[in-house]
C-alpha cells in the first residue's frame, strides 16, 4: 500500500495523512512491520469497521513493538485531526483524576489508519454505543469473555462454549463464537431492544454453568480458583470494561488477530493451534468467507437493529 520510506503523505479515501517509520518492525519474531500492519488494518477494514462504528475506542499502542513498552490510551491523542469523530464522556473512577474522557470513534477507514499508524497494534472497544451528540446508548451486545486456566487450553474454551450455545438458545438468544486472538475465546450475544442487565443475565448464566460443570467451569474472578478449568468472565458487560475488537491484531509474537470463527470450527478443535490465525489468515478467511459476525445493517448514529 506504501512505501517504507520514513514519512510519506498518503490519501486514504477523501482524508490526508502523514505516515512515519514503515519500516518499522513491530514484530520481530517474524519481521512485521509497521506497514504490514497498517496494509492489514486497511485491507480487513471493510469487516472491521462494522464492530468499531460508534464505539468509544480504547487502543494498546506498542510504539517500539511486541518486545518493547506499551500503553493503553483512551483519551484521544492531542495531535489527533480534527476530522476524526469523538465523544467526550464521564470517567467514573479514572485513575488519571479526570472527570471525563474524550474518545476517538472510529467511524471509517482514515480513522483506523490514522491509529494504525501511531502503532495502535490492539483495537478495544465497549459493548455499547454513541449517538450522533456522543451520548452513550444502552448496550446492544453482551459478551462472554472464555479464559482457559492452564493446563486448559481454548479447546476447553470450545466444549464450555458449546454448552453456552445451547444455554443461549433456550432464551432465544443467538451466540456469535471468536477467539480472542491470545489463548481465549469470547462469544458475542445480540440483545438491542431488551430491557434485562446484560451483566445480570451473563452472570446468572455462568453461574448457572458453574453449578452444571464444577469441575470444567468458574465464573469467580479470584485466579486460585482457575487453574485446569474455564473461567467464564461475565463482568466484561460492565459499561466501564472493553473487549478487544473482532479482527484486532495481538501483541504476541506473530501477529496473530482476534478472529470470527464458525460454531463447526468450535466443535471441531482438537487442539489450541486448530485456532490460532495470523493477519494474513484472517484476510484469507473474509475473503473466503465474509465477516462471520456481520451486523444487521446500522446507521452512523449507533443505533441497534
Amino acid at each position: 500500500m506504501v512505501s517504507v520510506a520514513q514519512k510519506v503523505r498518503v490519501r486514504v479515501d477523501h482524508r490526508e495523512l502523514t505516515l512515519t517509520n514503515l519500516d518499522k518492525v513491530l514484530y520481530p519474531a517474524t519481521g512485521f512491520t509497521k506497514a504490514e500492519v497498517i496494509e492489514y488494518y486497511t485491507c480487513v477494514a471493510p469487516a472491521m469497521l462494522a464492530h468499531l462504528n460508534g464505539r468509544p475506542l480504547t487502543v494498546k499502542r506498542y510504539p517500539g513493538g511486541v518486545e518493547g513498552q506499551f500503553f493503553f490510551e483512551k483519551n484521544r491523542p492531542a495531535h489527533t485531526p480534527a476530522w476524526v469523530r469523538t465523544a467526550r464522556l464521564p470517567a467514573p473512577g479514572s485513575t488519571k483524576d479526570r472527570d471525563t474522557i474524550e474518545y476517538a470513534i472510529v467511524d471509517d477507514l482514515p480513522t483506523l489508519v490514522y491509529f494504525a499508524g501511531l502503532a495502535a497494534l490492539e483495537f478495544h472497544t465497549p459493548m455499547w454505543r454513541v449517538d450522533e451528540e456522543g451520548r452513550a446508548l444502552p448496550p446492544d451486545t453482551m459478551v462472554f469473555d472464555l479464559d482457559p486456566g492452564a493446563p486448559a487450553t481454548i479447546v476447553d474454551c470450545g466444549r464450555v462454549a458449546l454448552r453456552l450455545r445451547e444455554a443461549l438458545r433456550e432464551d432465544g438468544l443467538d451466540g456469535l463464537p471468536k477467539t480472542s486472538g491470545n489463548k481465549g475465546m469470547q462469544v458475542y450475544v445480540p440483545w438491542a431492544g431488551r430491557e434485562e442487565s446484560p451483566s445480570d443475565y451473563a452472570k446468572a448464566l455462568a453461574q448457572r454453568l458453574e453449578k452444571e460443570r464444577p469441575d470444567e467451569v468458574v465464573s469467580q474472578m479470584a485466579k486460585k480458583l482457575r487453574p485446569g478449568k474455564v473461567f467464564i468472565d461475565w463482568s466484561q458487560n460492565n459499561p466501564a470494561k472493553t473487549t478487544v475488537t473482532p479482527y484486532s491484531l495481538r501483541a504476541n509474537a506473530a501477529p496473530t488477530a482476534s478472529t470470527p470463527i464458525t460454531w463447526e470450527e468450535v466443535a471441531e478443535c482438537a487442539d489450541p493451534g486448530d485456532l490460532v490465525f495470523t493477519a494474513q489468515d484472517v484476510l484469507d478467511r473474509v475473503a473466503r468467507l465474509g465477516d462471520l459476525m456481520a451486523p444487521p445493517e446500522r446507521s452512523r448514529t449507533g443505533k441497534g437493529p
